[in-house]
């Protein structure tokens, strides 16, 4: 029993040491810094790259945000990636005004394949552009997000994450999760490590990549999480993505509860994929490098499944403990309660200090907040399931909201 004891002690120390580390560098968010000096002044020219799988509902709202950009026209092209498209994708894209290139492998279906398969053609081509941004099919976008990363480029960013912004928080509860979820990671984790000099990530859509960046290369990526595959790879060579968060790029979110199971298990299941292949390689970056950085991106993916384990082992040996007459009934339930409470409440106050930080109306939102703890507790059950049993096919989730640029921006 003694030794039980000092192994949940143990446990427990190192479950607050890494909320703490997340809590304190989240509080950086709240630091306004100067923003840094231009390097160049030059407006350069872009891909604007839209991989797409069966979405005539929504693409073509996506290129005509595409098309009001604020930007010289001639700096920048549209290409929509018509990935084993059976419907009318392609023709309602190039009708709207986009490049569009057709790909059928019934094989190698996800984003991350259709963007290798397109960029390693533009390479091929020596294609004169500067950087690249890539954005998903349903998306509407702001008309300062290219000016805006231009902007990135100049001050000699790489790789630059943009706002992930909701065109539908109020669909459901389920929509209401996801946008609570993002505009804390938005400020909580891209800006906060972006002020501290640490690094944010690739966060699946709405993001730059400078062109050099990738070759001879190309977009070389395995996973079923592509953009944290392709961060991870970046902060192994000890080097910062950036973050814009005036760049801004509305994204729809699955409204039903089925479709939302699908696509977290999908992205739990790519983070675990990326855990068994870089953690590893995050390890020896450490030692190599010597940065805060490195540790940061260890502690990343450590934070998601192992933490979620070493939790469960935790709650556990206090039952254990309890049931062996080495704690009073008293006691298990504070144990429980340090974590019940932190886990499912304290989102909600979380959530609430976010829409006031970054101004999002909090009234359409209440039903959302009361119901983000059943949010984060579904994803804690679909965590459970994938230790268990990892699903690695792709499934596309139906986008169908008629949403324009003006009535989200």
């Amino acid at each position: 029993m003694e030794y039980l004891y000092m192994l949940q002690q143990a446990l427990a120390w190192a479950v607050s040491i890494f909320w703490l580390y997340q809590l304190v560098i989240s509080i950086c968010s709240l630091v306004k810094l100067k923003d840094k000096p231009m390097l160049e002044n030059k407006q350069n020219r872009f891909m604007a790259i839209v991989p797409a799988h069966n979405e005539e509902n929504v693409i073509g709202n996506l290129v005509q945000s595409l098309k009001n950009q604020d930007y010289p026209k001639e700096l920048y092209d549209i290409y929509v990636i018509a990935d084993n498209c059976t419907d009318n994708t392609a023709r309602i894209a190039k009708e709207a005004g986009a490049t569009v290139y057709e790909r059928f492998d019934a094989q190698n279906k996800t984003k991350g394949y259709a963007l290798q398969w397109f960029l390693q053609q533009k390479i091929k081509e020596d294609a004169p552009y500067d950087a690249f941004c890539v954005f998903d099919a349903d998306n509407i976008v702001d008309s300062n997000f290219i000016k805006n990363m231009n902007k990135k480029l100049c001050q000699g960013e790489t790789v630059v994450q943009g706002y992930r912004d909701i065109k539908n928080p109020t669909d459901s509860w389920i929509t209401a999760g996801y946008a609570i979820f993002y505009w804390t990671m938005n400020r909580f984790y891209h800006l906060a490590r972006y002020n501290v000099g640490l690094s944010p990530l690739i966060n699946g859509t709405g993001f730059m990549v400078r062109f050099d960046a990738i070759k001879p290369d190309g977009w070389d990526t395995q996973t079923l999480t592509e953009d944290i595959e392709f961060s991870l790879k970046r902060i192994i060579k000890g080097k910062k993505l950036g973050w814009a968060t005036d760049a801004i790029v509305y994204d729809e979110q699955p409204v039903g509860f089925k479709q939302s199971w699908s696509q977290r298990s999908r992205w739990t299941v790519g983070h675990i994929q990326c855990m068994k292949t870089y953690t590893k390689d995050l390890v020896y970056a450490i030692k190599e490098h010597k940065t805060l950085m490195n540790v940061d991106g260890l502690l990343y993916i450590l934070g998601s499944i192992p933490m979620f384990v070493v939790t469960l082992v935790l709650l556990l040996l206090n039952f254990v403990i309890y049931m062996g007459s080495g704690m009073s009934g008293a006691d298990l339930l504070v144990n429980i309660a340090r974590y019940i409470i932190p886990t499912f409440f304290g989102p909600i106050l979380m959530g609430i200090i976010i829409m006031k930080l970054d101004k999002k109306p909090i009234k359409s939102m209440l039903k959302g907040l009361a119901m983000y703890p059943f949010f984060l507790g579904s994803w804690l059950v679909i965590n459970f399931k994938c230790l268990f049993k990892q699903e690695t096919k792709w499934e596309k989730i139906e986008h169908v909201r008629d949403i324009k640029i003006n009535e989200v921006a």
